[in-house]
């Protein structure tokens, strides 16, 4: 299977299948002498995994990276870091009554028409287990970004099917199980799930990614644009039908003197662009948005047909989430993460010796979260 890598001075290469016996990355191009530990990676981890709130599924997984090459001491050497997840937690079983079926909304049928071939446990390779491993390798792009530059990058929960945030708090979203930046809300979305497993139906959900003290300049002008790269990785993920940067398709309504983020001196106006003109980076907040379907593993019946083509009815059952954008959060993070540190290597490689361009016009205005509200006015 192709196509498994992505990045061009920073790589990622993922590997394994849901309920194979590990999952796994190579990470190839990080500089040497980044301090690195086995224990670094927990903390995204289990923000990702399954299992921690009856709101998502129930498979628990330990989740215990293993680095098996490109760290000596304690410390990265400069060549490729492999990290390994072993698999505790699957349950291939659940999957033996459809495993002649073709899912509807899932990969089954487009990988059978692919490869001429599936592994149906879990969903095998479209699983959403492999995003373990683009978490576990962006634990060293979050770790170099902010040593380096200063940058920090986190998501929210900003909206779970027909509900939006009420307000806007960013030390509310590490303090309950939806990443919601509004405490008061919390009952109301817990209430909502409930009745939505109860039902058998899922949901879909937008996640907000923003990334603090990106310096302008990263991004390539034509083909490498930085919104470019950032809406392929997000769109790479599970599930994901939508990317938007900054106002995405918000600006088809606007006008152009309302959308044009005007400068001083002092800063720029807003931030409607997301942080991004031209596919280069301004300083600003770089702000992405994707949209995530409604999962489509339901105990509802529906027809659907095997593969020998004959008409069936399909329930599907086992450890599902009634809403993936629950925990995409961690994920969406790590994408934008994973292209940032990219970008920021090929950067310097090519104008690294251009140093700091006057005038630096200050972020300014439009700052999610600066005034309570997640306004980019």
């Amino acid at each position: 299977m192709s196509s498994n890598t992505f990045g061009k001075l920073l790589s990622i290469t993922t590997f394994g299948e849901s309920h194979g016996p590990a999952i796994g990355c190579v990470v190839d191009g990080c500089p040497p002498g980044l301090e690195l530990a086995p224990e670094e990676f927990a903390h995204d981890l289990q923000r990702r995994a399954t299992g921690k709130s009856r709101h998502t599924s129930a498979r628990r997984e330990a989740d215990e990276v293993e680095i098996l090459s490109g760290v000596y001491e304690g410390r990265t050497t400069g060549t490729p870091i492999a990290l390994l997840v072993r698999n505790t937690d699957a349950r291939s079983k659940d999957y033996a009554n459809i495993a002649a079926q073709f899912r509807p909304g899932h990969a089954d049928y487009s990988y059978w028409q692919k490869y001429g071939i599936r592994d149906p446990r879990g969903g095998g390779r479209s699983s959403a287990r492999e995003t373990t491993m683009r978490v576990a390798a962006a634990v060293i792009a979050k770790k170099w970004l902010r040593q380096r530059y200063g940058v920090t990058v986190r998501g929210f929960l900003a909206q779970l099917g027909e509900v939006a945030p009420a307000g806007f708090d960013w030390s509310a979203v590490e303090d309950n199980p939806f990443f919601w930046p509004h405490a008061a809300q919390v009952p109301e979305l817990e209430a909502y799930m409930d009745a939505l497993r109860k039902s058998g139906d899922s949901v879909g959900a937008r996640v907000t990614v923003v990334a603090d003290g990106v310096p302008p300049g990263w991004g390539e002008p034509i083909y490498g644009k930085l919104d470019g790269e950032l809406a392929a990785a997000l769109m790479s993920i599970n599930a994901v039908k939508g990317v938007e940067i900054g106002d995405g398709f918000g600006v088809v309504a606007q006008k152009g003197t309302h959308h044009r983020d005007l400068i001083a001196p002092e800063g720029f106006a807003s931030n409607h662009a997301g942080g991004i003109l031209g596919g280069i980076s301004t300083g600003q907040q770089v702000v992405a948005s994707l949209a995530l379907k409604p999962t489509s593993s339901l105990r509802l019946p529906g027809p659907t047909v095997d593969v020998d083509g004959n008409a069936v009815e399909v329930v599907t059952t086992g450890r599902h989430d009634p809403c993936v954008g629950i925990r995409a959060t961690p994920i969406a993070e790590a994408m934008v993460a994973l292209v940032l540190m990219d970008q920021a290597l090929r950067h310097r490689a090519q104008c690294g010796d251009v140093g700091e361009v006057a005038p630096r016009i200050p972020a300014g205005a439009g700052d999610i979260g600066a005034a309570g509200q997640g306004s980019r006015d």
